[in-house]
């Protein structure tokens, strides 16, 4: 019996003293507070920026064919090289003429004989030896004739392919020999130099925008290069599914660097400059439900600083930066840097010697 009740109070006292530990413990939790968090912050600035409207556009040739066979025949010739550039009028292709030219000289040869056989019956008519209506018959002769020689020239003709307008060729799609059909595709020809683009806008933000306005182009395919054109075209109809205004610019394209079907991005810019609440992009925190800031605070009582997470409504943006539009005042400070690991009251330390140098304009480096 005394070894029972000895254990019996061996073991009550083992958990009375585990009791203890694990109470301290918990205490000793609540009363922790986790070391400030070191952050990057930027201040609030007014600045002013020039206005611009943004769209992705696709470029289009000014002029654009896919040069096809009119009319049917063999081909005997190909005069040009695929992706060369040609003038207009330069002669690409013939094909096979040997019957019409065989038939023009007869009907040359009728067209004479017309004309002559009208002559004759012009001065017997002035001597009122022949009627008007024989007269009239041999007048129709002499234009019947000449229309079948012309008619055979034009076949002539238009078996002789010739570039519509100045331009640069692509690939050739027929072979020496071979029979066309009509409509057959020959060879594209693009004229590159200037180039359109196409984008559309809103429909709000159409009373905007007119001819003339000067647009930058942008392009993965030219990095770190701005192209300029001007506002050519407004399409006065409105696309009624999407409510949108289709618009043509023109760009200067030398060195034929842009090609028509590439996409690019466009800035339209207007007359009126905007003043704006300026804050590097990566100060803010994007969620579906909201963007919002972290605005670093003075503690109060207690020593250091705090975050007071903000939302905020943003407007364009500006290389490195973004407009805010409401949420926060000039002069306050954000965390510029690291936002996704921040919490609402946190606790932090400033330290900018690692801050990137936010630009309008930023240029990557070539490493």
């Amino acid at each position: 019996m005394l070894t029972i009740g000895g254990l019996a109070i061996l073991v009550a006292i083992l958990v009375g003293v585990k009791a203890l530990q694990i109470s301290a413990m918990i205490d000793q939790g609540k009363k922790f507070v986790p070391p400030p968090e070191t952050v990057t912050s930027a201040t609030v600035q007014a600045d002013t920026w020039e206005t611009a409207l943004t769209a992705v556009g696709t470029l289009n040739a000014v002029q654009g064919v896919t040069v096809a066979a009119e009319l049917a025949g063999k081909v005997v010739e190909i005069t040009f090289e695929a992706g060369t550039r040609v003038q207009k009028g330069d002669i690409l292709l013939r094909q096979d003429t040997s019957s019409e030219e065989a038939q023009l000289p007869g009907a040359i040869a009728q067209v004479n004989l017309s004309n002559i056989n009208l002559e004759r019956m012009n001065q017997l008519f002035s001597k009122q030896l022949i009627s008007q209506a024989d007269r009239d018959n041999a007048v129709a002769g002499a234009e019947q004739a000449q229309s079948q020689a012309e008619n055979i020239r034009a076949t002539i003709g238009k078996k002789t392919i010739r570039a519509p307008f100045s331009g640069q060729l692509g690939i050739r799609q027929v072979n020496l020999g071979q029979l066309l059909r009509e409509g057959d595709p020959i060879v594209t020809l693009q004229s590159l130099d200037p180039i359109y683009v196409d984008f559309t806008l809103p429909q709000q933000q159409l009373s905007l925008v007119r001819q003339g306005l000067t647009v930058q182009v942008t392009s993965d395919a030219l990095p770190g290069e701005t192209l300029k054109g001007r506002i050519t075209a407004i399409n006065p109809l409105v696309d009624a599914d999407t409510r949108s205004n289709k618009i043509e610019a023109t760009v200067a394209n030398r060195g034929n660097r842009l090609r028509p079907g590439m996409f690019v991005n466009v800035a339209v810019g207007l007359p009126a400059r905007q003043t704006v609440l300026s804050i590097p992009a990566t100060a803010v925190l994007y969620a579906p439900y909201g963007d919002s800031v972290f605005i670093i605070e003075d503690a109060g009582d207690k020593k250091g600083k705090v975050l007071r997470q903000q939302f905020v409504r943003l407007g364009v943006k500006r290389g490195d930066f973004v407009a805010a539009t409401s949420g926060i005042k000039e002069g306050e400070t954000v965390v510029s840097t690291g936002v996704f690991k921040l919490r609402n009251g946190q606790s932090v330390v400033v330290d900018n010697k690692l801050a990137p140098d936010f630009q309008k304009a930023p240029k990557p480096e070539n490493n």
